[in-house]
């Protein structure tokens, strides 16, 4: 079942358990975004990413892949994505159950006004979205749209009317963070479809 990304849990202040390896990754984007934006320390960290693995991809194999985009295919991404996409390092989860592709997650982390955001996007085998968790959000959580914004989201595939004001209807004093996050998933579904997981219509 998609679980909102503004959970009971959540809500109540209860960012859940967090260990193993996605523990590891999660204080290391913690490390780094303290260390290029003053006062993301204090960002609130809702799900580790073992956490939020698990949640979209229950009882299924994850292999995770290490990806550098070569220079044509960074240029194919951003004409797909319409937006900016910095880097060329990309560390797609595939998920697998029975040997069949269930889903492939990503990591998006960025900006939403001065403080960073980092949410995962999941792809379903058909190339558009099946799902999107809030990892950590360090502006202040008046900032953040609640669960029902998320899932207009699911279903979708990268096309021009994945926009606000679109497809996508604003949120009223979280403008900068829906703005943020179509960003992300059109990012996530250019560097899918760039990378050829996405099957031809």
């Amino acid at each position: 079942m998609w679980r909102s990304a503004t959970s009971s849990d959540r809500r109540r202040g209860r960012p859940g358990r967090v260990g193993g390896p996605g523990l590891a990754l999660v204080l290391l984007l913690g490390l780094l975004t303290a260390t290029l934006w003053p006062g993301a320390a204090a960002a609130k960290v809702f799900l580790s990413t073992d956490e939020a693995l698990h949640l979209a991809f229950p009882n299924c194999a994850l292999e995770r892949r290490t990806v550098f985009l070569t220079a044509a295919q960074l240029r194919r991404a951003r004409e797909l994505a319409g937006v900016e996409i910095k880097g060329a390092l990309v560390n797609p989860y595939r998920a697998t159950r029975g040997g069949q592709l269930v889903g492939t997650a990503y990591f998006d982390a960025h900006v939403v006004r001065t403080q960073p955001e980092t949410v995962m996007v999941v792809v379903d085998p058909q190339g558009r979205v099946a799902r999107i968790e809030v990892l950590s959000f360090a502006e202040p959580e008046d900032y953040l749209p609640r669960g029902p914004w998320y899932a207009q989201f699911v279903g979708r595939g990268l096309t021009a009317d994945l926009n606000l004001d679109h497809a996508i209807r604003g949120v009223a004093g979280a403008s900068l963070t829906a703005r943020a996050t179509t960003s992300a998933v059109r990012r996530v579904l250019a560097i899918h479809q760039t990378l050829g997981e996405t099957p031809p219509p």
